[in-house]
């Protein structure tokens, strides 16, 4: 009877520790709703204090915790440039790190100083018109690991479905929510510096010299695409990195079948956003794009003419 009672008492901690586990996973959002949708961005222009990382993606867990421990309060921010299936690992590209400012606001010298101080760049991303974006809860660490596998396939469904050409993919945790970004419009203004000087030396000098160019003239991999904030020098030498928003693996779609190389030749047969229906304005209250409108710098990223698609929301 003892035995019984003993396996009794066992058997019911495990079915308890069981359900402890799965009511954390769904706190943490195992089963929450991902919903995709196009319009204005969750945040506006941005200055960013970044480390740049060659390799896979899952080696990005001591960057963030080391911008995290420089100023714990910040928001944290990653833009990654390469689709993980496509690209070999140890080629993919990102950048890691926390914001600084946001809005008109201008970052202290003095915070600027601090990251600088641990290797870290500055840089200023601006507010796209419009974008693709999805939500995740982030409530425990567990979601920092659930959120790539859930929100990933959701984006690629959405963005391969309406033929859009949206890239870099963003991520920024922002108190109780990860919010997933990729810009429809000026895209080229979120590649960091050591970005465009890899794409430089991949394409080659007879390459370079006929870079792409968009309406004004300007090339669109142009370090003038963006606003760098420096006040020393060295300060834009990155540092070899030293777990907060880090994942072990990103859980990208499998089926992917992009270009071998970056996100940003992704949209090369598919449309920008002028055949999309923007579903309302977004966080910002920007209004709608008007179908005539044409995303800054689309020429880089030359699409094959498409029909509207049928029964498109």
């Amino acid at each position: 009877m003892s035995d019984l009672l003993l396996l009794g008492l066992i058997g019911g901690l495990t079915l308890l520790l069981l359900l402890t586990l799965l009511a954390f996973a769904m706190y943490s959002g195992l089963l929450a709703g991902v919903t995709v949708s196009a319009g204005s961005p969750p945040i506006r222009n941005v200055t960013v204090a970044y480390k740049f990382h060659v390799g896979p993606y899952g080696e990005t867990g001591p960057l963030f915790t080391e911008s995290c421990s420089v100023s714990p309060k910040l928001r944290s921010i990653a833009v990654y440039y390469d689709n993980p299936h496509t690209v070999p690992p140890e080629k993919c590209r990102c950048a890691v790190g926390s914001i600084l400012s946001e809005g008109e606001e201008s970052p202290s010298s003095e915070l600027i100083r601090l990251y600088q101080k641990f290797g870290f760049n500055v840089f200023s991303f601006p507010a796209p018109s419009h974008v693709v974006t999805a939500t995740f809860p982030y409530t425990t660490p567990l979601s920092i690991w659930l959120a790539p596998r859930r929100v990933h396939p959701a984006l690629d469904a959405y963005i391969k479905g309406r033929k859009l050409c949206a890239h870099p993919r963003l991520e920024i945790y922002q108190q109780d929510q990860i919010y997933f970004m990729c810009p429809l419009a000026r895209q080229g203004d979120f590649y960091v510096p050591e970005v465009k000087e890899t794409e430089r030396k991949s394409r080659g000098p007879a390459e370079v010299s006929d870079a792409p160019v968009d309406g004004t003239g300007a090339d669109t991999m142009s370090d003038r695409s963006s606003v760098s904030l420096e006040l020393g020098p060295g300060s834009r030498e990155t540092s070899a990195a030293t777990l907060s928003p880090g994942v072990s693996s990103r859980g990208w779609d499998d089926g992917d079948t992009r270009s071998e190389h970056s996100y940003s030749e992704s949209g090369a047969s598919g449309s920008s956003f002028e055949e999309l229906d923007l579903e309302g304005e977004g966080a910002l209250g920007e209004p709608r794009l008007s179908p005539e409108t044409e995303p800054l710098g689309a020429p880089k990223w030359p699409r094959a003419p498409s029909t509207p698609e049928k029964g498109e929301e």
